[in-house]
């Protein structure tokens, strides 16, 4: 059913049509029907803010549809985007589990499509059924790596072209490679990979007209080719 903004509405998570690899998407039918019973789910336009960042932990938002991107901030008023997360995952996680403030800032990045269920009725159903709690604590697992990579590419990189070789290979990472390379659609401007890599976005747009000149990388509109990503992650580990 097309609802808000254009998007294929999925009116519960058993007959969700997108289901993927979120935590939640391949438990039983009988556990679905639980969750089910315990969220509600709404649709957001482009630049809307499900939470902010040292807000009190309301509850857990499962992505059913789009793309949000986390993001911190200084006094100062500068912005670090932590990562952008996909369909599937959960948002505000560590937060509804240990009762603490929103450690970011979430920001639809296109109309979303998501689930939304309250603090104290999250931690019943994973204390209900200890299979949820597993994909609970795989995903946590997975965004902790996430984070690592995410320091890793900001923090020991020795130059902005490397971060951001190291960011679009980040994002490609088991995209099935093509006889003509790895294609993938990129999720930020260039305004916001500079947030993501902490430079500034001429430097980007500046970057990513070398790697094109270098055969790295071909763009159209939105749309990143990776040619040869040898050569790609070669360039990344040049001043490592």
């Amino acid at each position: 059913m097309r609802g808000p903004y254009g998007l294929e509405l999925n009116e519960g998570c058993k007959t969700c049509k997108l289901k993927g690899n979120g935590p939640f998407c391949q438990l039983p039918a009988a556990i679905l029907k639980d969750f089910d019973a315990i969220k509600s789910t709404s649709t957001y336009p482009k630049g809307a803010l499900l939470f902010l960042e040292r807000q009190d932990a309301r509850g857990i938002f499962v992505l059913c549809e789009g793309e949000v991107k986390l993001w911190i901030s200084s006094s100062e008023g500068k912005t670090l985007i932590m990562r952008v997360a996909k369909a599937g995952e959960i948002l505000g996680l560590m937060a509804a589990l240990s009762g603490s403030p929103y450690e970011v800032t979430a920001e639809t990045l296109h109309p979303c499509q998501v689930a939304f269920v309250r603090r104290q009725d999250f931690l019943r159903f994973i204390a209900k059924h200890p299979e949820a709690f597993g994909s609970v604590v795989r995903q946590m697992s997975s965004q902790y790596q996430g984070a690592c990579e995410q320091l890793r590419t900001v923090g020991l990189s020795a130059s902005a072209q490397e971060k951001v070789a190291r960011l679009l290979l980040t994002w490609s990472a088991g995209i099935q490679q093509t006889k003509e390379g790895t294609r993938i659609k990129l999720p930020l401007t260039h305004e916001e990979i500079a947030e993501f890599i902490g430079t500034t976005r001429e430097t980007v747009t500046r970057t990513l007209s070398d790697f094109k000149i270098r055969h790295l990388v071909a763009i159209q509109g939105s749309t990143l080719m990776i040619p040869n990503r040898t050569a790609l992650e070669n360039f990344a580990n040049v001043n490592v």
